[in-house]
């Protein structure tokens, strides 16, 4: 979905409820809790409760005047390095579900460029200087009006209106963090959905102290002459009784804080009151004892107090920083919930660190809560690239026992380690189905020299059996064994002769291919490419026609001009119908020796 511009100005009533409906680019510093002037936790409650921007005072005022401008006069500057005209615009646009809104101090009419200028700022302009790229609490703004726009890239300026004093820097947006914003609005979405507001507090947190004590009257004149000390230490006493002990709140805290300021000045004011009796008169045993009592209870309750907020703050900084971690096992634990498999890892979040420096309860759970959203926004991103590797190893097909590894890799990372198992598990599948070559070549192997020793044996047997019934004469009978013998040597070379070929052939041929056919297929489908001449130089040039091959049961498969063609795998097959005719043909001439000298 692309950008839809509304034609609203910036500042407007129109602008403010439409900006209402929207997450946008100025709020997106404080919903990733980097802005130094809204914590994320009271963006949450503006949006909740619908609450537009509060009426300004005189010097703010002045100052977004100012700022307007110092705009205005550094545009024609701004747009003289952009060679184009910038245009003020207010566009949104429909992110993954998430209503995102942009305004832009200028976008080039083709929405290619941006431009975005805040008021001169030494600060501002020393950040651009050392890093050449504005501050978090600048990049996620523009980091937004990149992806509302979808602009190329953004110039982001500071300056009074004058080329002056300006710095200024082109901003382009990163992957990581185009990734970090929308997963981060994602996550405030789920909170703004769950908000509950706060209980209301009708006035701000003052500390209280104790009713004054009445004004303690002495005078002595060698002995007590006038005194209203045991009504004092009367009250006193009842007074520090009333004091609350049971703190939970800010407002508890500061009052505490104010008793034990309070307690200090009645120990100061007792002190001052026994010093000046010291001046009138000697020691009153009666009168001092009701002092010290007095004075000792303030100090004893002023103590437990300042004692009691310490202890009392520390324990509430460990129960919001335990809310955060149990908030944050929780989300990871419903991440964990969408997977076939408990992949997440646990996500770092400093809650003590976040809290450093921060006194009030309010201050304490805003910080925590920042730290918190921003936990969620990392273990959301890690949810969402387990997601992806899941799905990558599955579509793999791969087998593997380090899933919970693997899916936490990157995924240019993920996809090297894919193709590298791939490619060994390929070899190992090679390795083995060559093995299983061998295996089988070996067994055809032995058992064709088994088919053979036997069929010497039969043959042996047969010669001596028919050599002592007389039916052959000796001498036939002894050629035939050579012969027999012969043959059986011939076969078991060309045993060998096959297997060292058939090794050679398996050893040059690629990874993937087939293993060779043990005999060639009856059907031919390959064209015609065996000529005679050829066959007759492998055959060390014996005497080979076309008639010959015909005799032996081969016919022309196709003709080139004049010239009969032939299968050249049926080579093999012409070479044994060639020997079975020379061994017949051996044989006979045996034969009719032996009928000759009979």
């Amino acid at each position: 979905m692309t950008m839809i511009v509304h034609d609203v100005q910036q500042g407007t009533n129109q602008w403010h409820s439409l900006r209402a409906e929207h997450f946008t680019a100025s709020e997106a510093p404080a919903m990733m809790g980097v802005s130094p002037y809204l914590s994320r936790d009271e963006l949450l409650k503006q949006k909740a409760l619908r609450l537009v921007d509060a009426e300004i005072d005189s010097h703010k005022a002045a100052l977004f005047q100012a700022g307007h401008d110092a705009e205005a006069g550094y545009r024609p500057i701004a747009e003289a390095q952009i060679d184009d005209d910038l245009y003020n615009i207010t566009g949104t646009r429909d992110v993954d579900g998430l209503p995102l809104l942009a305004s832009f101090d200028g976008l080039t009419m083709d929405r290619s460029i941006g431009f975005e200028h805040k008021l001169w700022s030494k600060k501002v302009a020393a950040q651009l200087a050392d890093t050449g790229e504005p501050a978090p609490h600048h990049y996620w703004q523009l980091e937004q009006q990149l992806l509302v726009s979808g602009a190329k890239r953004i110039m982001f300026a500071t300056s009074d209106g004058t080329d002056t004093h300006s710095a200024w820097v082109w901003y382009e947006s990163k992957p990581e963090r185009r990734a970090q914003l929308i997963a981060g609005w994602k996550q405030f979405a789920a909170d703004l959905a769950a908000y509950v507001p706060p209980e209301a507090k009708p006035a701000p947190v003052m500390g209280k102290t104790p009713d004054n004590l009445p004004a303690l009257l002495i005078q002595v004149t060698g002995a007590v002459t006038a005194s209203n000390l045991p009504e004092y230490k009367a009250h006193a006493l009842e007074v520090f009784k009333g004091i609350n002990r049971t703190l939970s709140t800010d407002q508890d805290f500061a009052t505490a804080e104010s008793t034990v300021k309070w307690c200090a000045d009645v120990e100061s004011r007792l002190a001052a009151a026994k010093e000046h009796a010291l001046s009138q008169t000697a020691t009153i045993d009666e009168l001092f004892r009701t002092i010290d009592d007095i004075s000792a209870e303030a100090r004893r309750t002023r103590l437990e107090l300042d004692k009691l907020v310490k202890a009392r703050k520390e324990e509430i900084r460990g129960e919001i920083v335990a809310g955060g971690i149990a908030a944050l096992r929780e989300h990871i634990a419903q991440l964990n919930a969408a997977m076939p498999v408990n992949y997440m890892p646990q996500v770092p979040a400093d809650f003590a660190g976040a809290i450093k420096g921060k006194r009030t309860v309010d201050s304490l759970r805003s910080a925590v809560n920042d730290e918190l959203a921003r936990a969620k926004i990392a273990a959301s991103e890690i949810a969402n690239r387990i997601h992806a590797n899941v799905k990558t190893l599955q579509a793999s097909g791969l087998v593997v026992h380090d899933t919970a590894a693997l899916v936490l890799k990157a995924p240019d990372d993920l996809a090297a380690i894919i193709a590298n198992r791939v490619t060994a598990e390929q070899q190992r599948q090679e390795a083995d189905r060559e093995r299983i070559r061998k295996e089988e070549a070996d067994r055809a192997d032995r058992e064709a020299r088994e088919k053979l020793a036997a069929e010497e044996r039969a043959a042996q047997a047969a010669i001596t059996q028919a050599a002592k019934a007389e039916t052959l004469h000796p001498a036939v009978a002894a050629d035939l064994g050579t012969l027999a013998r012969e043959q059986h040597a011939e076969a078991v070379a060309t045993l060998d002769a096959q297997q060292v070929i058939g090794t050679a052939q398996r050893m040059a041929a690629a990874p993937a291919a087939a293993p060779a056919a043990a005999a060639a297929p009856a059907e031919r489908t390959s064209p015609p490419t065996l000529n005679i001449g050829t066959i007759k130089e492998r055959l060390a040039h014996m005497t080979v026609t076309a008639e010959n091959l015909r005799a032996l049961g081969f016919e022309p498969a196709g003709r080139e001009r004049a010239a009969p063609l032939y299968h050249d795998d049926d080579f093999p097959a012409i070479c044994d119908a060639i020997a079975k005719q020379a061994t017949a043909a051996k044989v006979a001439f045996l034969e009719s020796r032996i009928g000759v000298a009979a």
